[in-house]
């Protein structure tokens, strides 16, 4: 249930965004990571726990885009469900995932609610395998095989140093799941934050499969971020949000764990400056201000004359 690397690869040159890298940008994203570092450094936070990468769409012919860590591998929480809603609408475009009224509702609670029992559900749709007993080995390899799916569709498109086969889990896997991460759970989902701001930067500017299902794609990642929220993981106030000031508007992916807190975002300013802004952060998940700091910094130096 997968497209071929021929088709992959023909879909990689219609729509992959492909930013060249920019001094300013560079300068934008080191500024917004000392600030960071500073601002949290008596708490030990240090460059290891954090990874950033910024990608400027304002003109979409010319992309422009820096990172700091940008390329680390990193456990991304519920930040691999754009990989997964990405990979059922070209599944869907393709004709090889039907298009249902439940498959939808999944979609949407993947994305708007970060729900993992509806993520649970998109993955076993995109790789045609489910949990249950453990497997011989022939036939362990058999659904091994199809769970990779959505990593041979990225692997086609040129994306590197990512894994997106596993499901989210609030108490951990058990039975072919928990065999399938490994012993060492060396089979984790992972993700760059350059990985990341490339797939949301196509979204975002309409190449992410076709520009009507990019659409709808982002439609679902739409931030409502005024007024306040009680809840500290709320996606549209407990993350990138936080920074933002009337006027701008947001869409976002975020994801958190005990030990990390993510967010994907792609902003609009008044300005009219558009740009994708992906923020990871290690080990210290109960800091709510560390990403809403990078967010306030990035906006106040590409805002400079």
């Amino acid at each position: 249930m997968c497209l071929t690397t021929a088709t992959a690869q023909s879909d990689a040159a219609r729509h992959s965004v492909i930013p060249s890298h920019s001094d300013d940008l560079q300068k934008a994203v080191d500024e917004a990571a000392r600030t960071a570092l500073r601002k949290f450094a008596d708490k030990g936070f240090a460059e290891k726990n954090l990874a950033v990468t910024l990608i400027d769409l304002t003109d979409r012919q010319n992309l422009r885009m820096a990172s700091f860590r940008g390329a680390e591998p990193i456990y991304p929480a519920s930040v691999v469900k754009l990989f997964y809603l990405a990979a059922a609408h070209r599944w869907m475009e393709d004709g090889k995932l039907k298009e249902t009224v439940e498959l939808s509702r999944g979609l949407r609670d993947m994305i708007v609610e970060s729900s993992n029992d509806a993520t649970h559900y998109v993955v076993d749709a995109l790789t045609g395998t489910s949990n249950g007993a453990e497997l011989p080995e022939a036939k362990m390899k058999d659904w091994s095989h199809k769970r990779n799916a959505v990593n041979r569709y990225f692997a086609g498109l040129g994306y590197q140093k990512i894994n997106v086969n596993q499901k989210p889990w609030c108490e951990g896997p058990y039975g072919r799941e928990r065999v399938f991460l490994g012993p060492k759970f060396e089979n984790r989902n992972k993700l760059t934050t350059d990985a990341t701001a490339r797939l949301l930067a196509e979204i975002a500017s309409g190449r992410a499969v076709t520009p009507a299902r990019s659409a709808r794609m982002l439609e679902l990642m739409k931030r409502d971020f005024a007024g306040a929220s009680d809840d500290p993981d709320d996606q549209a106030h407990g993350f990138t949000g936080i920074a933002l000031a009337p006027g701008m508007r947001y869409w976002s992916k975020a994801g958190w764990t005990s030990t990390t807190r993510h967010d994907a975002a792609y902003v609009e300013l008044p300005t009219g400056q558009r740009f994708v802004l992906v923020t990871y952060t290690t080990d210290y998940a109960k800091e709510r201000d560390i990403i809403p700091t990078v967010a306030r910094a990035v906006i106040r130096e590409i805002q400079k004359p």
